[in-house]
């Protein structure tokens, strides 16, 4: 049985112990409503924790955020927005700084060419 198969209901708290345990299908073990629980809030204490983790990493990856150790979500995303305007604005200016020297390449090349030539001559 797959972890999807297994949800948790949290919300049903009727009945006695005995009916308020449900049998694992694979194995002979138990689950009250206070293991689910468990379960459920270890479940999304890992997945907080994962996020406050993914925001620190991010923070850490923009300069202008990089040693501070307090900085809220919304400024992490801004300055982070902020960053990757700023890389793409400088790609682009590289592009086409890559562009312009290309053609000057080609055209340095083609005067070398003809040069060659003439001197051949």
């Amino acid at each position: 049985m797959s972890d999807d198969d297994r949800d948790i209901d949290i919300e049903s708290d009727e009945g006695d112990d005995s009916d308020s345990r449900q049998r694992h299908s694979n194995n002979t073990q138990y689950y009250s409503q206070a293991e689910k629980r468990a379960h459920h809030n270890a479940l999304e204490r890992k997945r907080r924790d994962h996020i406050k983790d993914s925001f620190s990493y991010l923070r850490d990856c923009v300069p202008t955020l990089q040693g501070e150790k307090v900085a809220s979500r919304t400024q992490i995303l801004r300055k982070a927005v902020e960053y990757i305007q700023l890389m793409r604005r400088k790609n682009s200016t590289h592009e086409q700084d890559i562009d312009d020297l290309t053609r000057q390449n080609k055209l340095l090349q083609s005067q070398i060419r003809i040069c060659k030539r003439s001197r051949r001559h």
